[in-house]
């Protein structure tokens, strides 16, 4: 049963200042959810603040470097006995978070909201996401670890064996874009393999996570195997990570690459979600008003907070004329405010930090002579952080938003004389996580999306194509990342392959009595029939 965890009585006007802010939280939610947060007695108190308005919803406690030292010693007393539960009750777990998910949507869809500012549509794109993972690894984890048989140094003789095993304890970071999302579907594999996770949400989106945990546990989660800490990436996010026994981080490119090299210091796995800038090409064949449709929810998502988000549009140019005006026109009807109903199209941004960036973007464009199609300016009459879906024209290499990730809404056009320079445009880029191809001509534009290095590339869809495509391996190339989510390398990516062959009758030395010589050259022409396809 569905509880009411925002009262009715929200007050989501631009009249609501930090200075009087709209407590909009159910009374003692905060307070029950923090009971699952590893801290000390005495804890410093953490504001969460709503960008819809700037006011504090709730304070939630601060875990220091030594309650992760506590929750990693809970993590891996319990870990132990939850590898040796059998994978259709770990897995079961899952299937029962699919159906609590979807029951408690709208809780979710309002803490979703408030925590991040998107509109609501958006938030329920992390419902069908987090079900969708619960759903995938439900019903396939056993097939995902199951042993596995391959063939032996001699046929018949060998029979080699892979088997998986739990790398032990997780450490996530999870960033604050897709506080629903982000902060559980990459533990849900993790544990579902037999790992215990110890899980730090970002500061600005804990109350979702931890409303989420809680589901984890009414699912039949032992509360021990999963521990939640929370704080600053600057105060305790080195810690989590640093005694992980493999490593979870979305975030910057920046922050990435030293986590990466703090991971490889230990020889320990990591698997790295980091930024992008990522492509849609609009071909000459293309379906221009679906594609219209399309680009406006993919370059606006969240938005543009998500790292799949499109910030360049690359356009052929016999199209390019009519594409723009369909485009544009769309994007000056996005409805764009802080209701927590399904009549908006786009929310705020989270915090003046990502304003100022949106802002200087668009103005260092300007000052270089990008021309403004659409938007262009904050609208702090909505909410402090809220700014218009902007399309620029005439952006060149010498404007910061042209290869610099924007994460906010803002797109640049791009007009292209032929399918291979719309490819070498997507390339230019030292980015590589996700891209997009319109065509009417599915098996060319399977061959052009061929040579985008980038890890997942859409045609006919901006980024949900992939994303939901959770069977198959989703992650970046080049600065966007190291690892998978999802398919078998989601899951693998937390497991440890070891293998177990056994050898029978014949070994590999001479047997007693036999010359060596003669030995040799019967092994010579084994090895010469396995080549020939003689013996399989």
């Amino acid at each position: 049963m569905s509880e009411q965890l925002v009262t009715k009585s929200t007050d989501l006007s631009a009249s609501s200042t930090p200075s009087t802010p709209p407590y909009v939280v159910a009374p003692g939610l905060a307070d029950r959810l923090a009971r699952r947060v590893v801290t000390s007695p005495g804890a410093t108190r953490h504001p969460s603040v709503t960008p819809l308005t700037g006011g504090v919803i709730a304070e939630l406690p601060v875990s220091t470097v030594d309650d992760v030292e506590m929750a990693y010693l809970g993590a891996r007393s319990a870990q132990p006995a939850w590898a040796a539960t059998p994978i259709e009750q770990r897995a079961a777990v899952l299937l029962r978070l699919h159906d609590l998910v979807l029951d408690h949507q709208n809780e979710l869809l309002d803490l979703i909201q408030l925590e991040s500012g998107k509109a609501r549509w958006q938030a329920f794109e992390e419902v069908m996401d987090v079900a969708g993972v619960c759903r995938h690894y439900g019903r396939r984890a056993k097939d995902y670890l199951a042993p596995r048989r391959h063939v032996g140094a001699i046929p018949v003789l060998s029979q080699s064996r892979e088997v998986r095993h739990p790398k032990g304890v997780v450490g996530i970071v999870a960033p604050w874009n897709y506080p629903l999302s982000m902060s559980i579907t990459d533990a849900l594999p993790a544990l579902v393999a037999g790992n215990a996770v110890v899980l730090r949400p970002d500061e600005k989106s804990s109350l979702t996570a931890l409303r989420t945990v809680e589901l984890l546990d009414e699912a039949g989660l032992p509360e021990d195997v999963l521990q939640v800490v929370l704080g600053d990436g600057r105060h305790i996010g080195a810690a989590v990570l640093d005694k992980a026994d493999y490593v979870m981080f979305t975030g910057s490119t920046a922050t990435g690459r030293g986590i990466a090299e703090r991971a490889g210091s230990r020889l320990t796995g990591a698997s790295l979600e980091l930024g992008g800038k990522n492509s849609m090409y609009v071909a000459a064949d293309a379906n221009l008003k679906a594609a219209a449709d399309s680009a406006v929810r993919s370059c606006f998502s969240s938005a543009g907070q998500l790292c799949i988000s499109i910030e360049r549009l690359v356009v052929h140019e016999s199209v390019a004329d009519e594409f723009v005006r369909l485009f544009v026109d769309r994007v000056k009807a996005v409805r764009v405010g802080p209701s927590l109903k399904w009549d908006t199209d786009m929310g705020s941004l989270i915090s003046l930090q990502q304003l100022k960036t949106v802002t200087d973007h668009v103005e260092d464009a300007v000052a270089k002579g990008a021309v403004v199609l659409a938007g262009g300016r904050a609208r702090p009459d909505l909410g402090p952080f809220f700014y218009e879906p902007t399309v620029l024209d005439g952006v060149t290499k010498e404007m910061t938003c042209r290869d610099c990730e924007t994460f906010g809404p803002v797109v640049s056009v791009y007009r292209v004389g032929s399918d291979a320079e719309a490819v070498e445009l997507a390339n230019d880029t030292s980015y590589g996580l996700n891209a997009a191809i319109w065509s009417r001509d599915v098996k060319r534009a399977r061959k052009l999306a061929a040579q985008i290095r980038c890890g997942t590339v859409n045609i006919n869809d901006g980024y949900t194509a992939a994303w939901a495509s959770y069977g198959s391996p989703m992650g970046g190339m080049g600065q966007s990342g190291l690892g998978r989510r999802h398919g078998a390398e989601g899951i693998h990516k937390y497991t440890e392959s070891q293998n177990i062959t056994a050898q029978h009758l014949m070994g590999f030395a001479p047997p007693k009595g036999v010359p060596a010589g003669l030995w040799a050259r019967s092994m010579t022409m084994n090895l010469r029939a396995l080549k020939k396809g003689r013996v399989s």
